[in-house]
């Protein structure tokens, strides 16, 4: 394996495998390096998603490396970037296999790991029927019983959204539910019920939940539930290059990056759920493709004197 490239894409989901394309098709020498484990693996299906609309998220990824696979000047390889530093002319990095590489660019797509609630049983549900967004799961889950655990404006916000793919929605508080005069007025007024017992386990079979099970013995029969999820760094590699997070509504840690991709780091970029205040894979292929344009040209102002950044 070369030892020296123009540009590392760290991780190969949806964002890295698109801006690798267009750094193949720009003829830039590119590793991608993927420690798998992308966020929507857990998925039955991807919803939404132009050309793989209801499709399995490995049919993606699998179709990508297909694409990849066209461009000589592209290498795709599974493994970790353990470490990394800054050095004159750009980034070191050091590989989970003990070998060290050099980077003239390097494009931070490790994307983001989803934090659901600690709560026995969720985790055979999660990505079917316990869900984080509505716009990915909704469809799935239309008409049927359906319920959100959260509080406060956050409660309110979820439940009022699900009732546009449902009718039989109820707001599970696990306990006070904070909501203030107006905010149960809303709730109330779409027939949404809040209930505030203590939820002890999510109990159903297979991948498709039954019921929630609460502290004082009895059962609700549900067959979606909407949770908070927040997404924190999958990957420490951001910290380890001096890139500053930042914090977002959904995220304590997204990578900060200005409208050119570009973070404090001048030789490191990044694209996709890393640094995305709404994660979704349609922006996240394309903020990987905008991104790789960019690095391009960062390239190109180096070895020709291309007017940069681009206006």
């Amino acid at each position: 394996m070369r030892q020296e490239w123009e540009c590392v894409v760290v991780g190969g989901g949806a964002a890295g495998l698109s801006a690798a394309l267009v750094l193949g098709r720009a003829r830039r020498q590119t590793l991608v390096v993927d420690a798998g484990a992308q966020s929507n693996s857990a998925s039955a299906v991807m919803g939404g998603l132009l050309g793989f609309d209801r499709r399995p998220p490995a049919d993606l990824y699998t179709q990508g490396r297909r694409e990849l696979a066209v461009y000589p000047s592209v290498e795709y390889r599974e493994g970790e970037v353990t470490g990394g530093t800054l050095s004159d002319d750009g980034v070191e990095l050091d590989l989970e296999d003990g070998q060290r590489i050099r980077a003239r660019r390097v494009l931070l797509t490790t994307g983001m790991q989803y934090c659901p609630p600690d709560l026995p049983g969720l985790a055979q549900f999660w990505g079917k029927s316990v869900f984080q967004c509505p716009f990915c799961h909704g469809w799935e889950m239309r008409d049927q019983r359906l319920a959100v655990m959260a509080v406060g404006e956050e409660a309110v916000h979820a439940a009022l959204m699900l009732r546009g793919w449902s009718d039989d929605v109820v707001v599970l508080s696990d306990g006070p539910s904070s909501l203030d005069a107006e905010q149960a007025r809303l709730l109330e007024a779409a027939g949404v019920a809040v209930d505030e017992r203590r939820v002890t386990e999510l109990i159903g079979a297979d991948r498709d939940l039954t019921h929630v099970a609460f502290a004082d013995g009895t059962r609700l029969r549900r067959d979606g539930l909407l949770v908070e999820a927040p997404l924190r760094q999958r990957s420490g590699l951001a910290e380890k290059l001096g890139v500053r997070c930042t914090s977002s509504a959904l995220a304590p840690d997204a990578v900060n990056v200005d409208q050119l991709f570009r973070t404090d780091t001048p030789v490191v970029f990044a694209a996709g759920d890393v640094c995305a205040e709404q994660p979704h894979l349609a922006g996240a292929i394309a903020t990987g493709s905008n991104a790789a344009m960019i690095v391009v040209q960062s390239l190109l102002a180096d070895d020709f004197g291309l007017p940069y950044p681009p206006t």
